[in-house]
């Protein structure tokens, strides 16, 4: 099974390139979820510019995403990013850690822009399950994150849990069933005894789950459905395992439409392969020809084919 990386590819090797060598740069890239990055060297060749523009960027500011930016970054963060852009990091590749296990950690952790921005709103939900469950009783806010258009996450925590909701967009038929059977695997995975510890995972098709069903603005198609998932405090116990958490959960989405279109591309390839050899079958057959013998009123005998 191939897992995605949480952390973006491109920026970590332009990166490690540019550490090695500064040079020039402007370059500008896509990543999951129509997120747009541009990496530059607008003043001299060892200022790097990272700069990103993610659609759901004021769901993530109202849920604290600059908090933890400023966290993880520090002085990194431009006070003003770049036009077009809704958040920079400025790189001085002079002041970078030398080489070795402090300049990976660094390089790593400035590819992760965009996963520490949507770690929002699940910090704010894991430190309000705390509360609540202190309190004993409760419900936090239901913290929604429109990071795709018709597409959203909605988070919200409970004295005993955090549930997170997924909404997505089946946009032909053979994906629509290709997702159904595979979120199917996920119900039925966890009944596994080697990870009964997972969390609950339940599929809706149409029908939005209880927690958000008073949302206004809920498309009633049969093309849409909605994936929940039920965090329990042990998802989250300590920092570690609360990182984890959060970097696999956000990229729910990529991953199941990525295994989609690689279900489709495998069977695709299976069928070429198949009739491949049907061709090769026809065309080592031969036609059997029919012969018919006749005969002459002399007894003469004619054979025609």
């Amino acid at each position: 099974m191939i897992l995605l990386e949480s952390h973006n590819v491109i920026i970590q090797t332009a990166l490690s390139e540019k550490l090695a060598r500064p040079s020039s740069l402007d370059v500008q890239f896509v990543d999951y979820d129509g997120v747009r990055f541009r990496l530059s060297t607008p003043e001299r060749k060892t200022a790097v510019l990272l700069s990103m523009n993610i659609r759901c960027w004021g769901d993530l500011v109202k849920y604290g995403a600059l908090e933890i930016l400023k966290r993880e970054y520090g002085a990194l963060l431009k006070d003003v990013p770049e036009p077009e852009y809704n958040v920079s990091l400025e790189i001085d590749l002079e002041q970078a850690p030398p080489e070795g296990e402090a300049r990976e950690a660094f390089i790593k952790s400035v590819s992760l822009l965009k996963r520490n921005a949507l770690a929002a709103p699940f910090e704010l939900a894991f430190r309000t399950q705390k509360e609540l469950e202190a309190s004993g009783s409760g419900q936090g806010e239901l913290m929604q994150v429109h990071y795709r258009d018709e597409e959203a996450i909605y988070v919200q925590a409970s004295a005993d849990r955090v549930t997170v909701i997924f909404s997505t967009v089946f946009r032909e038929e053979t994906d629509h069933v290709l997702g159904k059977v595979f979120l199917q695997e996920f119900v039925d995975a966890r009944r596994l005894p080697t990870i009964q510890n997972a969390p609950q995972v339940l599929y809706s098709s149409r029908d939005p789950p209880l927690e958000i069903r008073r949302v206004p603005g809920l498309r009633d198609t049969e093309d849409i459905g909605y994936v929940t998932f039920v965090l329990f405090p042990r998802h989250f116990a300590n920092a570690t395992v609360a990182e984890g958490t959060i970097s696999h959960i956000q990229l729910f989405r990529d991953y199941l439409h990525y295994h989609i279109k690689c279900s489709k591309a495998y069977m695709h390839s299976r069928m070429r392969h198949r009739v491949s050899e049907f061709q090769k079958v026809l065309n080592r057959a031969k036609a059997e020809v029919a012969t018919a013998e006749r005969k002459t009123v002399s007894g003469r005998t004619l054979v025609s084919r």
